[in-house]
Parts: C-alpha cells; structure tokens; sequence
C-alpha cells in the first residue's frame, strides 16, 4: 500500500485462472517468516520490492482451489509492504494484471468479504 493524494491506496493483481481481484499471496513455507513471505510473494507476482512489517494489518479467510480440483478454506494472514521500488521484470509478469487504486475502490473489486472489509477498514485510515 502507499500513500496516493491523501488517501491509501493499495496494488491488486489478478489471478491467473479467471482474472479476479485479489492480493499477492503465497502459502506458509517452514523456516520463512511469513511478512518475509509476503514480500516475496509481492515482488514474484506483482514485481514490488520492500519490506513488510512483522505484524500483519488484518486477516481474512478464503476458499482455494487445489491441483486436484478439491477446495481448501485458508487463513490469510495481511502483511503492509511498504513499497521501495518496482522492478522492470518479475517471474509472474505477464501473467497477470496489476494496478494501484484507492482502498474502497479494491474494497469494491475484490470477491472475497473478508478482504473487502479489510481494505474498507484501510480506506478510513488517514493517509
């Protein structure tokens, strides 16, 4: 997230699959933290680089699909990056599509209501 004319705003990326609205996101791998996690996840799906905070912002829940067609329910844990550079090129580049728009607006794009309450939640932080 980053500061944009007074306001949060926050990058969303779509999926690979059917293109929906989300957050970059990965799943918890031993002996990584997971606000390092995140930041990897952000520069390998979004090309973002900087540093999250250790204490996420907020959490949420959402239904996965795995490789065998089986659904998965997930606790996602938020992590706020804050931003230092984008990179030109990143391994999911091309793969999906990103932009940067204000908290309420994401709130609004996104399918998942535990997010979107958190990004509401966003919204009404003073930049």
């Amino acid at each position: 997230m980053r500061e944009h004319d007074g306001e949060i705003h926050v990058l969303l990326i779509t999926t690979r699959g059917r293109g929906r609205w989300v957050i970059p996101k990965g799943w918890a791998e031993k002996g990584i933290a997971a606000h390092d996690l995140a930041a990897r996840e952000a520069f390998e799906e979004a090309g973002l680089l900087g540093r999250a905070d250790a204490v996420p912002i907020g959490a949420y829940t959402c239904s996965k699909r795995m490789p065998d067609g089986r659904r998965a329910t997930c606790e996602v844990a938020v992590f706020a990056l804050a931003v230092e550079a984008g990179a030109e090129d990143w391994p999911e580049r091309g793969q999906r599509r990103t932009r940067w728009m204000p908290a309420d607006e994401a709130a609004a794009l996104v399918s998942e209501p535990g997010l979107a309450a958190l990004l509401l939640g966003l919204a009404r932080v003073p930049a």
